[in-house]
């Protein structure tokens, strides 16, 4: 500045030096009028506030939220408040129905559960827009770029994934992400591999219920659900698509072989318990031989033989002195008469 100072002052001390004292005033004036014009700042920084910035739209599955950067502080003690309108590719600005983003702290506003929900799904092409507001002041309206629902969402894998193992197959039960509208459909491919093998591809379906069949017994096998949003109108939009994460599940056993199983081991149980009664009545002496309880020896002789000079064989010969025979009955086989008459008759 002062070198541009000076240039203008030695091209202009020749001039004044030559020029009536007038001209010389009007030169003056007007350096000093240039000089607080570069330095002024515009009017309209003091009549609004810096709008907001970097405005973002999620939108995954159903939910649908508008966030923004906050505006910059200001000495203003008040609060910034912020507003947001929508409209459609044809249409005028509009307040979002059933969702309080009117005069709101919040730098987001979500669409989702309420009336925007409804306006916003499907094909049809949204604009939104921001502004600031603190106190009588405001900010200018950011416009975010056009959006479809349809043909900008994340879709996200179904929801309540169950899996029964079946024989020789595996029974996948689900639900879709989100609803849609008669304009799109969901369809769905199953990606299932066993441990050891390659991948295979099943699909597309458009049930909710899908089976596996012809598949290993007792083998373990992997999956991945993919779902694609396809739009069936007009066909605008490419398909949106995710995958589940992966699952591993074990098939269960042929049922004809586990009662196969089942009854060959019934068959050799009969036949062993029929082969062992048999050999019990064959040789039922030698079972009871074997089976028997061993001899014990008298509790006298266990005495004797731990004290030799105990008197115990006196007392076996006193218990084993003869006894009074007793019967209970008598039998008379022969007689003396019978005896000799048999004794003549020889002779």
């Amino acid at each position: 500045m002062k070198q541009l100072w000076w240039n203008i002052r030695q091209g202009l001390v020749p001039a004044i030096q030559d020029a009536n004292r007038p001209l010389w005033l009007l030169w003056l004036l007007w350096l000093l009028l240039g000089d607080l014009g570069a330095t002024a700042p515009p009017l309209d920084s003091f009549s609004q506030l810096a709008a907001p910035q970097h405005l973002n739209l999620h939108l995954y599955n159903d939910e649908q939220i508008l966030s923004w950067a906050p505006s910059p502080p200001t000495n203003d003690t008040r609060p910034v408040v912020y507003q947001v309108e929508y409209k459609f590719i044809s249409g005028s600005w509009n307040k979002v129905k059933d969702v309080n983003c009117t005069d709101i702290t919040e730098t987001k506003c979500d669409f989702t559960g309420g009336g925007g929900l409804n306006s916003f799904t499907g094909l049809r092409q949204v604009y939104l827009r921001v502004r600031a507001k603190q106190g009588s002041l405001t900010s200018e309206w950011v416009t975010l770029s056009q959006f479809t629902h349809y043909c900008d969402v994340t879709v996200g894998p179904p929801k309540n994934i169950s899996v029964t193992p079946g024989e020789r197959s595996l029974i996948i039960h689900f639900s879709p992400p989100f609803d849609v509208t008669t304009e799109a459909t969901f369809t769905y491919c199953v990606h299932y591999w066993e441990k050891i093998g390659t991948q295979k591809v099943s699909g597309p379906f458009k049930k909710n219920s899908i089976v596996l069949n012809d598949l290993k017994p007792s083998s373990v096998y992997c999956l991945q659900i993919e779902t694609q949003l396809i739009v069936k109108v007009g066909n605008t939009c490419p398909p949106r698509s995710s995958f589940s994460n992966v699952s591993c599940h074990e098939t269960t056993e042929n049922t004809y072989t586990s009662q196969l199983a089942i009854g060959i081991s019934v068959g050799i149980f009969l036949v062993l318990t029929g082969a062992c009664f048999f050999l019990f009545l064959k040789y039922q002496s030698r079972v009871k031989y074997w089976f028997q309880a061993p001899p014990k020896i008298p509790e006298q002789i266990k005495e004797y033989l731990k004290d030799p000079d105990q008197p115990i064989l006196e007392v076996l010969d006193k218990d084993s002195s003869p006894k009074d025979d007793a019967w209970d009955s008598v039998s008379i086989i022969s007689s003396a008469e019978k005896e000799q008459e048999c004794v003549l008759h020889t002779l």
